[in-house]
């Protein structure tokens, strides 16, 4: 059934809501951003690395060898197999990401207000609208408050309109017209409330006629995406380049041209870095997607790379480093404290006080100041903090940045009129009509219960004649009634993290619209240490040089207007900051998207917030934010050392592919060889590395550098040195072999060692310590790959039809027991290399890892 009438929302009953969901299908447009497993072995057959192999298959065919190229064809299907469970295990956690950030609507389901996603919502639901909500389908507005709505993204007008209600319905209208009952998906609310009666949904609704272009759009790619493309795309362009000068090498000294086109084919595809696209989507997508399981959702996967950055955290106080458990602690009225919950009675004075702020308040919506006078009345009072009979609201004046307070009209019914009040208590001082001792006397309680780590509203009154309302509340002329305190109990993992932050060189800043002396005992509470507390009018007399000057050494920025944080944000940054920042409001939106990492709330933020910022705390919890930045150095610096392994894989590859050559040797590395290597590397790099537990001391380090780059220049000499030297010792390896052996049997001894130093690279770039000391560090993906590499080493090497088609021969135990010592000579000219290293650089410039 639905509703008549908005006073008392029923709503559609869950059973007809299923039969229209599945007669008009889900409210959403069409999604084309998901990669189905076509389109991903579409966009792998179309890779360089494919099409070399591809042609290498060819090429073994024309030269009589059917077995090589059936083989060589069946390694691209399995690599292909890998390729699609890799990007499908990616593709599945960006699902996961995108299923977590879909909106959300406030709908009136079977009598009661339930939060579903907005994607279910059908033609006829009831939604409750607020400020900083986008609008989750068209609809009639069945009653409204203030109501102005932004449809600029679909009429392209910056300016705001307002709504007036229209519950016994109205004639369709298009979007931009100004007091109008109607409503669109996709438009965002800016001021006020309202109730709406769904009309419209998926791509029956506006956007949905007009928008479904926006589906096709795709976000830019990062900075890191297109360096790392480049230096892709060199590497390619130089082994191009080598590869034919090998080829024109070979056939001028006498080598068959089909021979020596595998030779340079196997040279191309050792100088392919192709690993650095995967590890750039699979590092972050799946980073994303063990974050959202710790309650912090990734909107925007390019902020996991500046997290590991980020130097000062911007925090609001409430909701965040508080429980946002708001319960009435005391009421003040005329001098005298009435504390709830002790047994006693209310006072018939402060339950007045009490009626008073419930007159203040709306009756649904997720503030948790009024929900505590609401839970409070329901005790205390007879009617527990009913409207009166025959009193309607008629008139609301919303919180603004500059008028902390909530001020509503209620007629009586008699031609006279109840405005009723409450908000920060300068605020209200400044509205009532009171000799200044008694407001004095109310400020002065105020200022002792907020030093007490209490939030402190002021209540006041004005009967009136019902008429014209003033545009300024103040008009009225009020009556102070009193103070109400909420407690707002500190979270008990602040302490613990706060102590966390500092110790990994993270400034914490807490960010609050409460009373100084109410800021003041929270961050006493929290750890935050007795810096100065910056108020938001001390911040309005100042430059922005002397802002950046007074925020050096303010822990504490109190009754700060939301503008007010894209000033504290820049200040910050203008120091050399990398700023985090919090926010809820629609007011914080501008600050979020100024911060290097915007951070909204899940539970009490506007949906405005959540999409100006790139990171969501599903819990609004503090500690989830110190986690999530655990996380991002974890990510950044696996993403290093996975980076630093493939080119430093590469080097010896592409040289054994080249020097033989050079120096008149036979041929070492074929087609098949540099596949049986890469079967290895892909999941080194892919499943290894993302799987790498952090290093012990990670948030024992200052943030790195926000200019330290992924792979910069130290990173790639680095890289060369660990690759030049496994490449000296295998030249070695292979020359000496060759001294001693057949050809065939020279190669399988150079092949083995080339295998084993490809893992004691792997090994050497786990972690930043000793060997010994990684041993000791669990990762089971670690230990699968060695084994299975260990394995088809052994089974290339004995079983001889696969010895045969990779041109190798089993060598005398002796011998072959040369390349296990090639591999352990590298392992420690490895590991040599990282202590001299660790010994010179300072600890905060690999903080990254």
């Amino acid at each position: 059934m639905e509703a008549d009438a908005p006073g008392a929302p029923a709503g559609l009953d869950s059973e007809e809501a299923a039969r229209r969901l599945a007669r008009d299908g889900p409210n959403s447009l069409p999604d084309a951003s998901r990669r189905r497993w076509r389109r991903i072995a579409a966009d792998a057959a179309r890779e360089p690395m494919y099409l070399l192999l591809a042609g290498a298959a060819v090429l073994y065919l024309l030269l009589g060898e059917p077995r090589e190229g059936v083989f060589l064809l069946g390694m691209v299907v399995l690599m292909m197999c890998m390729t699609l469970f890799q990007e499908g295990r990616t593709e599945r956690a960006l699902q996961a990401l995108r299923d977590l950030s879909s909106p959300t609507a406030l709908a009136w389901r079977d009598g009661q207000a339930q939060r579903i996603p907005a994607s279910a919502l059908v033609e006829g639901d009831l939604v409750e609208l607020g400020e900083g909500d986008r609008v989750p389908a068209d609809g009639l507005l069945l009653a409204a408050a203030g109501l102005l709505v932004d449809e600029s993204l679909l009429t392209g007008e910056s300016v705001p309109v307002g709504k007036l209600a229209a519950p016994k319905g109205s004639a369709p209208a298009p979007p931009g017209g100004a007091d109008l009952p109607w409503v669109f998906s996709g438009t965002l609310v800016v001021q006020g409330h309202g109730l709406a009666r769904v009309s419209a949904t998926g791509p029956r609704s506006e956007i949905g006629r007009i928008g479904a272009a926006l589906g096709q759009i795709e976000p830019p790619r990062s900075r890191l995406q297109r360096e790392t493309t480049q230096l892709a795309r060199r590497f390619a362009l130089l082994g191009g380049v080598v590869s034919v000068s090998l080829v024109l090498l070979l056939v001028a000294r006498g080598s068959d041209w089909l021979q020596a086109l595998l030779a340079g084919i196997a040279l191309s595809m050792s100088m392919l870095p192709e690993e650095f696209p995967v590890i750039l989507t699979v590092f972050p997508a799946l980073g994303a997607w063990r974050l959202a399981r710790r309650q912090v959702l990734t909107r925007r996967l390019a902020a996991i790379e500046i997290l590991g950055s980020t130097s000062v955290l911007c925090v609001d106080k409430t909701g965040t480093l508080t429980e946002n458990r708001m319960a009435v602690a005391a009421l003040w009225r005329e001098g005298v404290k009435h504390e709830p919950g002790g047994g006693a009675p209310m006072p018939e004075a402060h339950g007045e006080l009490l009626a008073h702020a419930l007159r203040a308040s709306r009756e649904l919506g997720s503030d948790p100041m009024e929900a505590a006078f609401w839970r409070l009345a329901g005790d205390a009072l007879a009617d527990g903090g009913a409207v009166p009979h025959g009193w309607v609201q008629v008139h609301e004046y919303g919180l603004t940045p500059q008028r902390p307070a909530l001020v509503q009209v209620w007629d009586r019914g008699d031609g006279s009129a109840l405005v009723a009040a409450k908000g920060a208590p300068e605020t209200i001082a400044a509205m009532c009509r009171a000799d200044p001792p008694r407001l004095a006397a109310a400020l002065e309680a105020a200022a002792r219960m907020a030093g007490a780590g209490l939030r402190v509203l002021a209540v006041a009154r004005a009967d009136v004649r019902t008429g014209p309302w003033p545009a300024d509340p103040a008009a009225f002329g009020f009556e102070l009634l009193g103070l109400a305190a909420l407690a707002d109990p500190l979270r008990e993992d602040i302490p613990a993290a706060i102590a966390s932050c500092r110790e990994a060189g993270l400034r914490v800043v807490m960010i609050t619209g409460d009373h100084p002396e109410t800021a003041r005992a929270i961050a006493r509470q929290a750890g935050l240490g007795e810096g100065e507390v910056l108020t938001g009018a001390q911040i309005e007399a100042l430059d922005d040089a002397a802002l950046a000057a007074r925020l050096a050494e303010a822990a504490v920025c109190a009754r700060i207007a939301p503008q007010q944080k894209l000033r504290i944000v820049r200040a910050l940054q203008q120091e050399g900051a990398v700023v985090a920042m919090t926010g809820d409001g629609v007011n914080d939106a501008p600050a979020l998207r100024a911060a290097n990492v915007g951070v909204a709330m899940g539970r009490r933020g506007t949906d405005v917030a959540r999409e100006a910022a790139e990171l969501t705390l599903l819990d609004d919890r503090f500690a989830s934010l110190v986690e999530a930045i655990a996380s991002g150095r974890r990510i950044f610096g696996n993403m290093r050392k996975s980076m630093c392994y493939v080119m430093a894989m590469h080097v010896p590859i592409a040289g054994m592919a080249l020097l033989p050559v050079l120096l008149g040797w036979p041929v070492l590395l074929y087609p098949l060889h540099i596949v049986f290597l890469e079967l290895v590397i892909d999941p080194a790099c892919s499943l290894a590395f993302e799987n790498e537990p952090p290093e012990a001391d990670l948030m024992r380090r200052p943030p790195r550098a926000r200019d330290d780059a992924l792979f910069g220049r130290e990173a790639i000499l680095g890289a060369l040195v660990q690759g030049l030297w496994v490449l000296a010792v295998l030249a070695v390896l292979y020359g000496w072999a060759l001294s001693q052996l057949p050809e065939s049997q020279a190669r399988t001894v150079a092949f083995a060692g080339l295998v084993l130093c490809n893992l004691a690279l792997l090994l050497s770039n786990r972690q930043r310590g000793g060997v010994g000391g990684t041993l000791r560090i669990a990762n089971p993906v670690f230990w699968t790959i060695t084994g299975i590499a260990l394995l088809l080493l052994a089974l290339a090497v004995f079983v001889p039809a696969a010895a045969s088609m990779l041109r190798l021969a089993p060598p005398p135990p002796a011998i072959l027991a040369g390349a296990g010592l090639a591999a352990l000579l590298a392992l420690a000219g490895l590991e040599l290399r990282k202590a001299f290293s660790a010994r010179r650089q300072q600890p905060a410039r690999i903080a990254g890892g």
